[in-house]
């Protein structure tokens, strides 16, 4: 997630094959993009794959996405559900941890313990309402990973939570499902492909340091994923659904990349 006043020009230079095209044009004034698309075009024979004009702002959103759907699947068929993401000595932690979202830290969003309960639904058996102690009582365990943003900084941070695959086999999910998706108390959405969502280091985060998860960084819990970027990360999760029906995301219905791979 990225604060307005700060969009991203660039994905982070490690990108290998899947940033080729990836989100550039999205960011920059549609005078240039249009400019860009051209040359992108011209170079790769990029209109005639897509069947677009390069003289209608229309059909330069068309390939936009055309590119951007191809990186996906293109991402889809990299991903190892096996490769692990590396970890790092708790000495290598970044203090403190820097607070990131569409919004300043002002505005974070802060949510009623006793009150909250995880709304389930979709393509699961067990559609109950999770309450935190429930949560809680779950298997935990710990990873201190790096979280890679978009917009090119990094930092290695210690989760705890619950195995997001643990979780999902407690409540009945499809797990041949395409999708799940999340909605999150501070109005944010995402979706993950059901691979990623089986991963062994995604997980539903209920602490951070050995601590309750504070609400700059997501309480009551948020999803974090290693081999995704940071915005694919969503934070105050308040409901999950599984589903074969492409569910978007906030950042991803304004054109950013939707696999989001790190």
């Amino acid at each position: 997630m990225l604060p307005k006043k700060n969009r991203p020009m660039l994905a982070n230079g490690d990108r290998v094959l899947k940033d080729a095209f990836k989100d550039v044009g999205k960011y920059i004034e549609l005078p240039a993009r249009r400019a860009f698309l051209q040359r992108s075009m011209t170079l790769g024979g990029l209109a005639l794959l897509t069947g677009c004009s390069i003289t209608d702002d229309e059909s330069v959103e068309a390939a936009l996405l055309t590119m951007s759907r191809f990186n996906d699947k293109v991402q889809g068929w990299l991903f190892d559900p096996k490769l692990l993401a590396p970890t790092y000595p708790e000495s290598m932690m970044t203090r403190p941890f820097p607070f990131n979202a569409y919004y300043d830290e002002d505005e974070v969003r802060e949510v009623d313990a006793a009150a909250f309960r995880l709304e389930v639904s979709g393509l699961v058996a067990d559609k109950h309402a999770w309450t935190l102690d429930e949560l809680h009582a779950l298997p935990q365990v710990d990873q201190v990973t790096r979280h890679i943003c978009v917009e090119g900084w990094s930092a290695i941070g210690k989760w705890g939570g619950v195995p997001f695959a643990t979780f999902l086999r407690r409540v009945g999910a499809d797990l041949g499902a395409k999708y799940v998706g999340f909605k999150c108390a501070d109005d944010y959405y995402t979706s993950i492909d059901m691979a990623t969502a089986l991963h062994p280091q995604t997980q539903l985060t209920l602490s951070y340091d050995g601590q309750t998860l504070p609400p700059r960084y997501g309480f009551p819990m948020k999803l974090r994923m290693p081999t995704k970027l940071g915005y694919k990360n969503p934070k105050h999760i308040q409901a999950i659904f599984v589903t074969n029906n492409y569910p978007g995301g906030y950042w991803e219905d304004q054109g950013y990349n939707w696999f989001g791979g790190s």
